[in-house]
């Protein structure tokens, strides 16, 4: 079964990033469990993202399509990044969700891959 892991930072945890007496932990951390998923064979494919403030939201009201530098304001956690994995069931998972290093102070939301529709 496929799963896509979402990896959800807070603020302050996308903010280690750039400072340079967390982001030696902070991107460590991150590369121990990316090479643990690698590793383990169950990676199909996965991506980190820029910083929220590199964001663009749009949205169409009435026809009409409103654009907005950044998150939504009021965004406690910010999509940090996702992998797809290839595992045999949601407790593996949720393990690998769990082992996270944003699973802490964040949080990491696992759903169920869309399998494409039959062929017509």
């Amino acid at each position: 079964m496929q799963f896509m892991l979402i990896y959800k930072e807070t603020t302050a945890e996308v903010a280690r990033r750039d400072d340079p007496a967390a982001a030696p932990a902070y991107w460590g951390a991150w590369q121990a469990y990316i090479g643990a998923l690698s590793g383990a064979g169950v990676v199909v494919h996965g991506n980190g993202l820029q910083p929220p403030r590199t964001a663009t939201t749009v949205r169409v009201t009435g026809g009409q399509r409103q654009v907005q530098d950044g998150p939504f304001a009021d965004t406690h956690e910010h999509l940090g990044g996702y992998f797809i994995v290839e595992v045999p069931s949601l407790d593996e998972a949720l393990e690998w969700a769990a082992r996270a290093p944003c699973a802490s102070a964040g949080s990491v939301e696992v759903r169920p891959v869309l399998p494409p529709p039959p062929a017509q």
